[in-house]
């Protein structure tokens, strides 16, 4: 079983299970007002986007090519290589996003244990 670090304030604050290696991320651009969707998968080399849609486009922010418009989102498979982890901003200035795992959806802040501290997300170890 795959495992999911979330780590804030220099700490794991939460080990979360993952369902079939993947997890995802939603939120809402800070500037655009558009909602963004990412499904990320854990592997040996770190965590690897393997798809993504946005409700819209905008100055930065247009579909890389090859991106369909389906069901009101652009989707897309992003070319990015496994990261060794993710650091998000977890600002009480934007909307919180939203983390989904194996037992279900939440905001990051939640599981975090507040807003305004950044969040890194990385695979963990199963406890021993």
């Amino acid at each position: 079983m795959s495992l999911l670090c979330v780590v804030a304030g220099g700490a794991v604050a939460a080990r979360l299970a993952l369902e079939a290696g993947s997890f995802t991320l939603s939120w809402t651009h800070s500037i655009e007002k558009t909602a963004w969707w990412e499904r990320w998968v854990v592997e040996d080399a770190g965590l690897r986007p393997v798809e993504a849609r946005i409700t819209g486009s905008g100055p930065g922010m247009d579909p890389p090519e090859g991106g369909r418009w389906e069901g009101g989102f652009w989707t897309y498979r992003p070319s990015v290589p496994p990261q060794p982890s993710v650091t998000l901003a977890n600002s009480s200035n934007t909307a919180d996003y939203t983390l989904c795992a194996r037992d279900g959806c939440g905001p990051l802040a939640r599981v975090a244990g507040g807003l305004d501290r950044p969040v890194t997300l990385l695979p963990c170890a199963p406890p021993s």
